[in-house]
């Protein structure tokens, strides 16, 4: 078993590998630690692999970066992820990254990277009064996240219901958690492409069931970067209907500062019962 509490970086942290040809490309083992409780492929780790090679083959930072998810990509199986720089500006890179199994396309990255001068700034979002990390819970998991990415991941409920207060009574739509990767030796684009697919999550919180749901794309948009132990994930649930649920997460550091927004489109499914992990705390 990995040890994840050890320092690593953002290459080591999803597996990647550098691949030896004309063009650049990466791969990535589909390993049980960058899998979700359904089996396959964590749909942020796959948008944040993507914005990883992006940056790395580009040199710039992302300023954005939307994911289609096409089909699963299951544990055993590798990525190859092919990196093409469609235009090169002086200041801004038009990025696509397509990911595949073999032949068969798992998801796109469409995305630009770059970083302006510009003497304009501000911030106007305003973080949610929630207790700090230390005063809230943990936030419990179910026996198929034993090992997931899930594991990789601290977890505290800021705002929200553990799954055995799920009794269909529905929320305000609004649910919130303090995520931290312990050991991750920086806060990257790459890594807050994970926290912000926490719209699912929030799906459930909004209709007080056990429920939440597969992403079709996840569209991450960095504002500003700074050095943080913990995110909070402010998810904001907009509507459930037709079988499909769309959200936003502001994504915020311990200081206030507005780190970026992820938005997601979900096609909702309720949980497959299942014992939990751990037992009820009362």
């Amino acid at each position: 078993m990995n040890d994840h509490s050890k320092p690593t970086d953002a290459i080591s942290f999803y597996g990647l590998e550098h691949m030896p040809g004309p063009a650049p490309r990466w791969r990535m083992p589909v390993v049980r630690s960058l899998i979700s409780g359904t089996g396959a492929l964590f749909g942020g780790a796959g948008l944040g692999a993507a914005i990883e090679v992006a940056e790395l083959e580009t040199d710039r930072p992302v300023a954005w970066a939307t994911a289609q998810y096409l089909a699963y990509a299951p544990e055993g199986e590798e990525l190859t992820l092919d990196v093409q720089e469609v235009v090169r500006g002086k200041q801004v890179s038009q990025v696509r990254v397509i990911a595949r199994t073999g032949a068969r396309e798992i998801l796109t990255v469409v995305g630009a990277f770059g970083r302006r001068s510009v003497p304009l700034e501000g911030q106007w979002s305003v973080r949610p009064d929630v207790a700090p990390p230390d005063d809230c819970p943990p936030r419990p998991m179910m026996d198929h996240h034993e090992g997931t990415i899930s594991s990789r991941m601290e977890m505290k409920l800021a705002r929200g219901r553990p799954y055995w207060e799920m009794d269909s009574t529905p929320g305000d739509g609004n649910s919130a958690l303090w995520v931290r990767f312990p050991g991750l030796s920086e806060l990257k684009a790459s890594g807050l492409a994970i926290v912000g697919d926490f719209v699912p999550f929030g799906i459930g919180q909004a209709l007080g069931a056990r429920a939440g749901g597969n992403s079709l794309d996840n569209t991450l948009r960095v504002a500003r970067l700074v050095d943080t132990e913990w995110i909070l994930a402010d998810v904001r649930v907009h509507a459930v209907h037709d079988g499909f649920g769309h959200g936003l997460v502001h994504l915020w550091a311990e200081d206030g500062t507005l780190l970026g927004t992820a938005s997601q489109s979900t096609m909702v499914r309720a949980w497959r019962d299942q014992p939990p992990a751990t037992e009820e705390v009362k």
